[in-house]
């Protein structure tokens, strides 16, 4: 009898991942995939659009970054690097990633209702905010309830 190469050996279990990965994007689990995909996708435009306040590129109500005051700095500097870490971290479906990104969206949304003087009050960024917090708590609720127990 001969031993399985290692070739044989990976291609069996590669096969076997690859049939437990389609069951778990079936129902809401995969729709949870999805919007966790799409929300990262957001945040990734979020985070490059911080990032080019920071560089220059684009111009904050007050001019350039450096003629920003010094809470609108720091707080585009934050958001500038934990939306792109949430970003990397909702892409793979880490729990990790759900976490940055909650911190950042409930951050973003404090910020815009109680610290308008930061970047002023921009309702279609605290109602989208809460919309995507809402829409993320139902969806995992919808896919936990369908996990065998």
């Amino acid at each position: 009898m001969s031993e399985p190469s290692i070739y044989e050996a990976t291609e069996k279990l590669a096969a076997e991942q690859a049939a437990d990965y389609r069951i778990q994007q079936e129902g809401w689990a995969g729709r949870l995939v999805l919007f966790l995909r799409a929300v990262a996708v957001l945040s990734l435009a979020k985070g490059l659009y911080h990032w080019a306040a920071i560089c220059g590129f684009v111009q904050g109500a007050g001019g350039s970054f450096e003629a920003q005051s010094s809470s609108w700095q720091i707080a585009t500097v934050f958001f500038a690097n934990i939306d792109l870490i949430a970003a990397v971290g909702l892409w793979i479906s880490a729990p990790w990633g759900v976490i940055i990104w909650l911190a950042s969206t409930v951050t973003m949304i404090i910020v815009g209702l109680f610290f308008p003087q930061i970047y002023g009050f921009q309702p279609a960024i605290v109602g989208g905010g809460i919309l995507l917090v809402a829409a993320y708590v139902y969806i995992a609720i919808q896919a936990m309830r369908e996990q065998p127990q």
